[in-house]
């Protein structure tokens, strides 16, 4: 049973005030991001009964506040080693020391977990996303984007999971409260997916690997669960996925724990 592949992943916040991931396999336990205060993060891990000092590293995909907050105490705490590029990590160590990281640039492992970098548009300086692997079993993560290159669109395809930013309604964004500026920095290309970029970038990357498809990053102003939901269902019964499980993030509360 020991060469059974295990592949497990929790969102535990998703939103504009705090983002942050849980992936499990055989040997390896990660977050991705830690954008909330690290009590936030202890008490998810704890309630899942996983010790904060299992983690064996944190993956940033970059630096804007609601995927770092609870950076500097985790770390302190539980000396995990952080995972970034060399910006990232110039911009992080102008605020706050490091000394536990690895610079990343093309590919890197976390013991059994493989991960391909894909570059990403955004207002950071620095963005990624994330293909995920252990060698079994794949999860596409992307957040925090205005738009996904085509050049990665074929290595992204067919994969188990995809968690995948559908950040706002476009009406319900237009009609909103928001300031003009601020509305076309959200639409832009170095912006947020709608729920209707979401939507029709899956209906390309599916295959018939794909399972589950959670969606995170929904803007608590310009969104809604419902919105998001049926922008996605209505193209997968239009291209006759029905058998795929979509999940919705929460900014606040953790998702369930999903297994590929």
């Amino acid at each position: 049973m020991d060469d059974v592949s295990i592949m497990k992943i929790c969102v535990l916040a998703s939103g504009s005030k705090g983002n942050s991931s849980y992936i499990e396999t055989n040997n390896t336990k990660v977050l991705i991001d830690i954008g909330t205060r690290a009590i936030y993060i202890e008490q998810n891990l704890q309630n899942i009964n996983i010790d904060p000092h299992d983690i064996c590293g944190i993956v940033i995909t970059h630096t804007h506040v609601d995927h770092i907050q609870g950076l500097k105490v985790f770390t302190k705490k539980y000396h995990t080693k952080v995972y970034l590029t060399k910006i990232m990590y110039d911009e992080i160590t102008e605020c706050f020391p490091l000394e536990n990281y690895e610079i990343i640039d093309d590919s890197f492992d976390i013991n059994d977990i493989h991960f391909d970098i894909i570059k990403l548009s955004h207002d950071a300086a620095d963005s990624n996303g994330y293909i995920i692997s252990d060698g079994k079993k794949s999860i596409v993560y992307i957040t925090d984007t205005g738009y996904i290159h085509k050049k990665y669109h074929s290595i992204l395809s067919n994969k188990n999971l995809y968690i995948i930013e559908s950040n706002h309604d476009v009406e319900k964004l237009m009609n909103g409260k928001y300031p003009y500026h601020l509305k076309q920095r959200i639409l832009g290309s170095k912006g947020h997916l709608s729920n209707e970029d979401t939507s029709n970038y899956l209906s390309d990357f599916i295959g018939d690997n794909t399972k589950d498809i959670m969606l995170i990053h929904l803007s608590e102003e310009n969104n809604t669960e419902t919105l998001a939901y049926n922008s996605l269902k209505n193209i997968l019964d239009e291209i006759s996925r029905d058998d795929i499980k979509i999940i919705i993030s929460k900014q606040d509360e953790r998702t369930e724990m999903v297994e590929i």
